[in-house]
């Protein structure tokens, strides 16, 4: 038998509800998934679907309404010690969307770079920063010198990069990617994707992929769970999802990706995902695994359904 692997976050039950009383907007509703060590876990929707809002749950920039968020076994949501905050901040780091907007533009790379040294107890020295900056920025393929400069000089490629060693450079365990590729050129976007796949081989990392595009995540993901208004409604191995996608959100997600040859992109048929195919009136849909590792949300009658096409 395998030994059982890893599980370095764990999310229970995860709700954020933004807004108070007859304001209230429930952004995710009673998620559930483990990250396990080393691998990379995808979240895969459309714009408002939630996943960014868990992300920056994660690292509690917004606050919970409702379930916990466990990291190495240590609840890390609502209230936590001083030295747990510490911790959190070092060991998880975050990638955000836009390399341009999340950059500080008055201030150098090698204060943006550096800055999150400034949270521990212990301030590093000039020389020790200066190092620290110095193999960050090598890490992610810049010249040392380039510290000396501020982010309006560079590409959006190169912006992104920064962003990374910002995040690297406080050595963590846990990386959440909040769509690090959606605002680069086409071009670009394969040198970040191959740069973080590069850093998770050499330094162990674990990482939260934020993303829209099905087809991005693909290659890149080991496991992938799918995301609509708030609830996770199917999740499983990469290639398992795209081999057997039984939700027809998943489908209608991966019927929307282009296809290179432009004869079977003009023939393919698009599945629009429409909520009222579910009957959910009397009974609540249950979150069940049917086959291993493939999770699914649905009715009873449906995951008869889903679990005929599996055989």
């Amino acid at each position: 038998m395998a030994e059982p692997r890893e599980i370095l976050l764990d999310v229970k039950d995860l709700s954020v509800t933004f807004g108070t009383r007859k304001k209230a907007f429930p952004a995710v509703r009673n998620v559930n998934f483990q990250i396990y060590k080393g691998e990379t876990f995808s979240l895969v929707g459309e714009s408002g679907s939630g996943k960014t809002t868990i992300g920056r749950a994660i690292i509690r920039i917004n606050p919970i309404s409702g379930g916990e968020i466990l990291y190495k076994g240590e609840r890390i949501s609502g209230r936590i010690s001083r030295e747990l905050d510490r911790k959190i901040t070092k060991e998880i780091q975050m990638v955000f969307q836009d390399p341009m907007a999340s950059l500080n533009e008055r201030a150098k790379v090698d204060y943006i770079v550096s800055e999150g040294l400034y949270s521990g107890e212990r301030r590093p020295s000039r020389e020790e920063r200066e190092a620290k900056v110095a193999r960050a920025l090598s890490d992610v393929g810049l010249l040392p010198e380039f510290a000396s400069r501020f982010p309006h000089e560079f590409s959006g490629g190169q912006r992104q990069r920064i962003g990374i060693a910002r995040a690297l450079i406080m050595e963590p365990d846990f990386i959440i990617a909040d769509e690090p590729i959606s605002a680069l050129d086409v071009s670009i976007r394969a040198q970040v994707l191959n740069l973080l796949a590069k850093l998770q081989k050499e330094r162990g990392l674990t990482y939260l992929f934020v993303a829209h595009d099905l087809s991005v995540v693909r290659f890149i993901s080991d496991r992938i769970a799918v995301i609509h208004k708030g609830q996770i409604v199917e999740m499983a191995e990469s290639e398992q999802l795209f081999r057997t996608p039984l939700h027809p959100y998943t489908q209608s997600l991966l019927s929307a990706i282009p296809l290179p040859d432009p004869r079977a992109e003009k023939g393919k048929t698009l599945r629009v995902y429409d909520p009222a195919c579910h009957n959910y009136g009397e009974t609540k849909p249950v979150w069940a695994e049917l086959e291993p590792g493939h999770f699914v949300l649905g009715s009873r009658e449906e995951l008869e359904e889903y679990r005929t096409r599996l055989t």
